[in-house]
């Protein structure tokens, strides 16, 4: 395997949510965190696609802003290529290397400017290169666009093609990692193909390294080397996606995937995810999944399951150590 790109060790990110003082004094009340992040750890090989899937407010799009440093951690460490990523980021040779493309693609997008100027401003911003606008027609005709269309307005494109320009915009810097916060989940099912065949075209024609967030399973199976789920901040099971896929160890796990469209099973009994998700603020003692798991047992309500490494899968929960279905 090559060498990690990207690594996270024990990162954990909490928001400050506590009302202001004078209210907080008057009520006596305490300051109040949400852990959006609760000690999150994995590794991204050169190269390769690691995926982040869970339910809306797992901290999925927080661990895409802390790895691109959009945001600082808590506790832990960030690791670019070797180093700090705060080091790496105060680097003009290492900032270029990374980059992210946002879930909407018509917000990220300046309305104001043509599409030639938003390709070209990492150009102009990192001083790469004296044809700018040769290399931003290349980058158009790397995403399936037409060198013309740098003289449109972002309003002008259907969702797609926005999208097409976000990606053409990351890839401006000639980056290394690319942080991708669903960028698929604002597009129709034909697109969001068109749009995940092209991303995976080239990241073998550019050796690109992905950190894929999303919430959809059926999206994430034909682009992930490796996949990591989410539940209320915490990574609950990582491992090669096929394996992963194929015999899932974590209950939330199993339930996210009986909950994935297949011909196959119609007409079969499928178990949905009850419950609410509980508070990030105030969440449950022992397994944060608990509430709503059914094989729940009294040591997963007061004892929080560490992470274990199963064979090739990393997994927290005490049903799976036992090994139990």
């Amino acid at each position: 395997m090559p060498e990690p790109l990207l690594r996270l060790a024990g990162v954990t990110r909490r928001f400050d949510v506590s009302r202001p003082t004078l209210q907080r004094w008057l009520a006596r009340e305490r300051r109040q965190f949400l852990r959006a992040v609760d000690d999150v750890s994995f590794a991204i090989p050169a190269g390769t696609t690691l995926s982040l899937v869970g339910e809306s407010g797992c901290g999925k799009s927080t661990v895409a802003r802390l790895a691109v440093g959009l945001l600082a951690p808590s506790a832990g460490e960030i690791q670019f290529d070797g180093q700090p990523l705060a080091a790496a980021r105060a680097d003009p040779g290492q900032r270029r290397r990374m980059n992210m493309i946002f879930q909407d693609p018509y917000a990220s997008l300046n309305p104001r400017w043509r599409v030639r100027d938003i390709i070209a401003e990492p150009l102009r911003a990192f001083g790469i290169g004296a044809d700018v606008p040769g290399r931003v027609a290349e980058l158009l005709g790397q995403v399936g666009l037409a060198g013309a269309d740098g003289e449109r307005f972002p309003h002008e494109f259907s969702g797609g093609q926005r999208q097409r320009i976000s990606i053409a915009r990351a890839l401006a810097a000639a980056p290394s990692l690319l942080v991708c916060d669903e960028p698929t989940s604002a597009l129709d099912v034909s697109v969001q193909a068109q749009i995940l065949n092209l991303m995976r075209d080239l990241q073998q024609l550019l050796g690109l390294t992905y950190l894929f967030i999303s919430h959809n399973l059926a999206v994430v199976r034909h682009m992930s080397d490796r996949l990591g789920v989410m539940y209320l901040g915490r990574v609950v099971e990582l491992g090669p996606a096929d394996e992963v896929f194929a015999a899932p160890r974590h209950p939330y796990t199993r339930l996210l995937l009986e909950a994935v469209p297949d011909l196959e099973r119609v007409g079969s009994a499928r178990t949905p995810v009850g419950g609410e998700v509980p508070s990030p603020i105030d969440p449950p003692p022992g397994c944060s999944f608990h509430p709503r798991c059914p094989l729940a047992v009294d040591r997963c309500r007061v004892e929080q399951p560490p992470v274990r490494k199963l064979g090739a899968v990393e997994v927290a929960c005490h049903l799976a150590e036992a090994g139990a279905d």
